[in-house]
């Protein structure tokens, strides 16, 4: 996984999430300007911020993408289909839901990093540096 870092950050024990392309997905406003602010002061560059499954898909087609964010249930959709499409290309992702049942989650992505909203800014950011660890020691690891 190629990523984008700040030149005196080369680890990233160190640089955290610095240049790290982050796709959000999250239908409620409010949360996604805050996962937005959280992610941006860690260092990340957001490359999208969804509130639909058509908006995360379109930019899958055209954006770089180093992890991803899901909210699991929508309005009126789950964001299983992105998921999907993340994990057959590889590309790490968390769920960070509401959703007080996660067998359907576990049952296709049982290695997945689940966080339950809300959370605190710090364990998110702890579960996607751990993410991007884990991606640059091993780019040939499932993350399904």
């Amino acid at each position: 996984m190629e990523r984008h870092t700040h030149p005196d950050h080369t680890h990233p024990d160190i640089a955290g999430l610095v240049g790290t392309r982050v796709l959000v997905v999250e239908d409620d406003f409010v949360l996604l300007l805050e996962l937005e602010w959280i992610l941006s002061e860690a260092g990340a560059k957001i490359v999208g911020l969804c509130q639909t499954t058509e908006q995360a898909h379109a930019h899958l087609r055209r954006d770089d993408i180093d992890i991803a964010v899901l909210d699991f249930q929508l309005r009126g959709e789950t964001s299983l289909s992105v998921a999907q499409e993340l994990a057959r290309r590889g590309m790490p992702f968390i769920f960070y839901t509401g959703q007080a049942e996660t067998d359907l989650i576990t049952a296709e992505w049982p290695r997945c990093k689940i966080i339950s909203k809300p959370a605190q800014p710090e364990e998110l950011i702890a579960a996607l540096t751990s993410l991007v660890s884990q991606a640059l020691a091993d780019e040939s690891t499932p993350f399904r």
